[in-house]
């Protein structure tokens, strides 16, 4: 085997090493994104899980935490069918227009 060649696979099992390393996921122990009141796994995961909705799709979750602000998260479903929290974004309304 030449050098690029070798050069490639490693490159290629490094990579899919980082996908699957245990702890990467980004489920509440890896999370980047933390829960905070109002998100479906703040105090953590839900006691049922969705049987029905295939693993890796993602689903929306508005609420208005207790401070009043408005936030939109993405959940995805994990191998496990846990919840792992993927993004979440203040909405901003626009009191302006609304009256």
């Amino acid at each position: 085997m030449n050098r690029l060649a070798l050069a490639t696979a490693t490159a290629a099992l490094l990579a899919l090493t980082a996908c699957t390393t245990p702890g990467t996921s980004s489920g509440a122990a890896g999370s980047s994104v933390a829960p905070i009141p109002g998100s479906i796994t703040y105090g953590g995961q839900p006691q049922t899980k969705l049987t029905k909705s295939p693993i890796g799709s993602t689903f929306p979750h508005r609420f208005r935490a207790p401070d009043g602000r408005e936030w939109s998260e993405t959940y995805r479903i994990a191998p496990d069918r846990s919840l792992d929290l993927i993004s979440r974004r203040e909405i901003e309304l626009d009191v302006e227009n609304n009256r």
